[in-house]
């Protein structure tokens, strides 16, 4: 029995104004690939299928057309809800998809017996039984009481966690045991979308139970075979124990997932018995990069990347000119203060096959504008001083398009000086 463990795909995500579709729909068309050359028997996405509860269409369709492919491939996929997802999007077709191999439990809001199922191997026979647990919403598990504190809230929950897994993996072992009555020995497989204790994140994961759960600990987890978590985009593993797994997300969703290889994990198992633990490295779809300095360090390493893509151009004589664009994340470090940052950056990139998606101040500079801001007076200053100093401490998420930042940048300032202009004439007036 081959199992191949994904989850945080995030499908209709927006990165800055760019589309993923692109690089989502590459990734799909690789995990095909790799459920057909390992011939693996299911797929399981622990969680946030879809960027919002409210996906566009395209992303709808990728859904719908990645279960159609499992299907020709003969591979059972599992579906768990995350808390990006809406459980009514997942259910609206949950019953057809039923029909094509495919398990969707979008909440815990459901009978108990539907959360625990055998999964069947490519000859129709059981091969495992999972413990299908998404995201769990505490109202699903759990009924609050009047006057607790918030510490009591966050032991209640995390309780209650702990015990619903408890109920699923009772459950399970009398799966198991009717099925080695039959003569079959079956692994024991649980899933989840949350945040373990001592886990690393990344900007991009949202904090799911604000003010309640800071994390769940790992002794909360079931002893199953093999327990597939969802939430964390970085690939791990969780509390020291090689089979609670993060796989992590298959695309960068922020540029502070640059360092780390995005993978998938294929578990095999002989009988009840864990054979393989193998992470499959995910290939790079969309090149990215994030460069932090000074200008000069910056711009050094600008024109290190045009030297690369001339030296790949010319060792390759059928370069595709079509070549994607590397979108950058530059954090300036600088104690000057520089008014034109934008422009100088502009004139930096002309030429590079680069698009610029967010430029920020280093979070030391910002610190020391601050604490020079503190130290100056007022009567040093003039109202615009004090206005580009402020401007200057603003982080830049800025579009791809330099210019049209620019344009908005000229129409802050031209906004400001109408406003004092006319502060200035009120206080002339009195």
């Amino acid at each position: 029995m081959k199992i191949l463990h994904t989850s945080d795909w995030h499908l209709g995500q927006n990165f800055f104004t760019k589309s993923r579709k692109e690089e989502h729909q590459r990734f799909i068309n690789w995990l095909l690939q790799q459920v057909a050359c390992e011939q693996v028997d299911a797929v399981i996405i622990a969680g946030d299928i879809f960027d919002t509860g409210t996906p566009p269409s395209y992303a709808r369709e990728m859904y719908n057309q990645f279960v159609v492919d499992m299907q020709q491939l003969n591979c059972v996929l599992v579906v768990l809800g995350g808390n990006h997802d809406s459980v009514s999007t997942l259910n609206e077709s949950k019953q057809i998809l039923a029909c094509l191999n495919t398990f969707v439990v979008a909440s815990t809001g459901i009978a108990i017996d539907e959360q625990v199922f055998t999964i069947p191997d490519k000859q129709g026979q059981p091969a495992a039984i999972l413990c299908a647990v998404p995201f769990i919403r505490a109202r699903d598990v759990l009924q609050s009481t009047a006057g607790e504190t918030g510490l009591q809230k966050r032991q209640a929950l995390g309780d209650a966690i702990k015990q619903h897994y408890q109920t699923l993996y009772q459950i399970a072992l009398l799966k198991q045991k009717e099925q080695k009555a039959d003569g079959l020995d079956l692994p024991i497989i649980a899933t989840g979308h949350l945040t373990a204790l001592g886990v690393s994140q990344s900007e991009s994961v949202r904090d799911i139970y604000i003010g309640t759960l800071d994390g769940f600990a790992a002794d909360g987890f079931p002893p199953a075979d093999y327990i597939a978590l969802g939430h964390i985009h970085k690939p791990q593993i969780v509390a020291k124990s090689e089979h609670i797994r993060y796989c992590g997300s298959p695309i960068p969703l922020s540029f502070d997932e640059l360092g780390t290889q995005k993978q998938v994990m294929l578990v095999e198992f002989s009988g009840a018995q864990r054979t393989s633990l193998q992470p499959i490295p995910i290939p790079v779809f969309q090149p990215m990069l994030v460069i932090k300095g000074d200008l000069a360090k910056i711009e050094k390493a600008l024109q290190q990347l045009k030297a690369d893509a001339k030296a790949n151009t010319t060792a390759n004589t059928k370069a595709d000119t079509g070549t994607q664009p590397v979108w950058l994340c530059l954090e300036v470090d600088t104690q000057d203060y520089l008014a034109d940052l934008q422009q100088r950056i502009q004139t930096m990139t002309e030429g590079l096959n680069v698009e610029i998606l967010q430029l920020r101040r280093s979070r030391n500079q910002r610190r020391q504008l601050l604490s020079q801001m503190q130290s100056e007076t007022l009567a040093e200053l003039t109202p615009e001083d004090v206005f580009e100093k402020r401007l200057a401490m603003e982080t830049f998420d800025t579009s791809p398009e330099v210019d049209s930042e620019k344009t908005t940048l000229q129409q802050v300032r031209q906004r400001f000086s109408q406003i004092l202009s006319e502060v200035e004439h009120q206080g002339t007036d009195g």
